[in-house]
């Protein structure tokens, strides 16, 4: 059994519309430490690691540890209806999610069934990234979304000193080069050059929900999977994407 309860709703929607971005249904992990979830998207080549502090509720009791299946898709259309200044508390009984809404004179209930999550592996790949970046969010959604104009994978170089962002397509191409010294890039380190060619829908997807004025960053090695990396408040969400390769 837990009751847990965070001040701002909106709040734990941000974090739950991170998740969602990439699996329409996972299992959360609720400890004494607080609640994570680890889970690949069904097509295989990408996965979500997202971690939330027990710290970032005001309310927070759990007897003892527990695994919540959930449709994301439905729990994060419910948290959509979160309205200003709401407050949103959670409980479990008989196998049901409650989803408790209070305003300063209302409140309202929702109640979502539990549900079987298959488990695939869904261990973080171990990988000794080479190259290190991190960029202004905002910006670095710009782009992506500039990129899509012209293909449907991105490319991206880390070499010492810069880095560089490549799209190609029918419809012509993009090349962007950023110098570590650039506003655009707030950290650059590089023990070894990386560069890899990624799906942009997917990696686009991954972005999106990063907070404004935010910071991501990304980790690389070459034609290895990349790992991007951004906090919303005091949650941490990481996510891998592998590498289009062509045949």
């Amino acid at each position: 059994m837990f009751e847990i309860k965070i001040d701002d709703a909106k709040y734990w929607r941000n974090c739950v519309d991170a998740i969602n971005s990439l699996i329409d249904e996972g299992s959360f992990n609720i400890t004494k430490e607080g609640i994570s979830l680890k889970a690949m998207d069904p097509s295989g080549i990408s996965m979500v690691s997202f971690f939330i502090p027990n710290k970032s509720f005001s309310k927070y009791n759990v007897d003892k540890s527990a695994t919540v299946g959930l449709n994301l898709d439905n729990l994060s259309k419910i948290l959509a209806s979160s309205r200003s200044n709401e407050k949103l508390t959670m409980k479990e009984a008989d196998n049901k999610i409650t989803l408790e809404f209070a305003g300063e004179n209302s409140k309202r209930k929702y109640k979502l069934p539990m549900i079987e999550v298959r488990h695939d592996s869904n261990k973080e790949p171990n990988i000794e990234f080479d190259s290190f970046v991190e960029v202004q969010g905002d910006s670095f959604k710009e782009i992506l979304k500039d990129a899509t104009l012209l293909s449907s994978y991105i490319g991206l170089k880390a070499d010492k000193g810069t880095f560089m962002i490549i799209a190609k397509g029918e419809l012509g191409e993009l090349e962007e080069e950023h110098l570590d010294k650039a506003e655009f890039i707030k950290k650059l380190e590089v023990s070894k050059g990386a560069a890899a060619t990624f799906n942009l829908e997917y990696l686009s997807k991954m972005v999106a929900p990063c907070p404004s004025n935010s910071a991501i960053t990304i980790s690389m090695k070459t034609e290895e999977p990349v790992k991007v990396d951004y906090s919303i408040g005091d949650a941490t969400v990481s996510y891998y994407l592998a590498p289009y390769m062509e045949n």
